[in-house]
């Protein structure tokens, strides 16, 4: 398993921040490798991404849910094996630290010499980098998002 761990500070309040988060389907504007994403209902969401030249779709499921604070999911079918959190720390009343940790099991050999040599690392911390770009000049992002609890 390859695991990722990356951090960004954000200048935008922790509601903000969280609830931009929530909005799945709009992860295509800042994921380089996602090409869209349908949410099926509070927990599950279906996924369309492409890793070097192919194309996969996957199922994943929110294990675990708690507001401004952290959003944990694990892949389920399709041929992604992978799991991950999300947190959200807030810094101040105008800043939010956010980790995303990503554990994932690389396929194919393109994918295993990519984890290798941090080709994942370098695309969720510029992932993140597009995130926080999102927040920090579109005012009216993170105005709404999915406020749900999911229990442990």
């Amino acid at each position: 398993m390859a695991r990722i761990i990356e951090t960004v500070d954000v200048k935008a309040p922790i509601a903000a921040v969280y609830n931009q988060w929530t909005l799945f389907e709009q992860f295509p504007r800042f994921m380089s490798f996602v090409e869209s994403i349908t949410q099926t209902d509070d927990t599950h969401t279906h996924w369309k991404v492409k890793i070097g030249g192919a194309e996969r779709e996957f199922d994943a499921e929110i294990t675990e849910q708690h507001p401004e604070e952290r959003i944990a999911w694990n892949s389920i079918g399709g041929e992604e094996n992978h799991a991950g959190v999300v947190t959200f720390h807030k810094i101040s009343d105008t800043e939010t630290r956010v980790t995303v940790q990503l554990d994932w099991e690389p396929t194919g050999l393109l994918e295993k010499v990519g984890a290798l040599v941090g080709v994942d690392d370098h695309a969720i911390k510029k992932d993140l980098e597009n995130f926080k770009k999102l927040i920090e000049e579109v005012p009216a992002a993170g105005t709404e998002g999915w406020r749900g609890d999911v229990p442990r």
